[in-house]
């Protein structure tokens, strides 16, 4: 029995992402310390490990120290084979404070399978 090459692969290892950080507008890293007001974007690399293309729906939420989520965006897009990018959500914290960024790569919005397991950054604002 030979296994379709699309089946071949687990499925959190479809689309895989990988270094999760926080750039400025030139792309530059930015530790995860910021000024209240200072637009940061959360970003990370995504890569189609398969060999066809693959839709997918990156998203971003942004939690408080209280774990109330004060911030979602997405991006939908696809992905050729093999093809590696790296979306990005801008945010910009408007009260100091502890906060958690989470991001996750499913399928679609509308089928929740998740296609990477999900990454998060703490960040601090003053």
């Amino acid at each position: 029995l030979i296994m379709p090459p699309i089946y071949a692969i687990e499925p959190l290892d479809r689309t895989p992402a990988t270094s999760l950080r926080l750039v400025n507008a030139f792309g530059n890293q930015v530790i995860e310390h910021l000024n209240v007001n200072q637009q940061v974007q959360v970003t990370t690399d995504i890569t189609n490990n398969q060999e066809t293309t693959q839709d997918f729906v990156f998203i971003v939420q942004i939690k408080n120290d209280e774990n109330v989520i004060i911030s979602l965006g997405w991006i939908t897009g696809s992905l050729n084979s093999k093809q590696t990018l790296s979306p990005a959500l801008s945010w910009t914290p408007d009260h100091s404070g502890s906060y958690l960024a989470e991001i996750f790569v499913w399928e679609s919005l509308t089928n929740q399978d998740a296609l990477s397991e999900s990454l998060s950054i703490s960040i601090i604002t003053s």
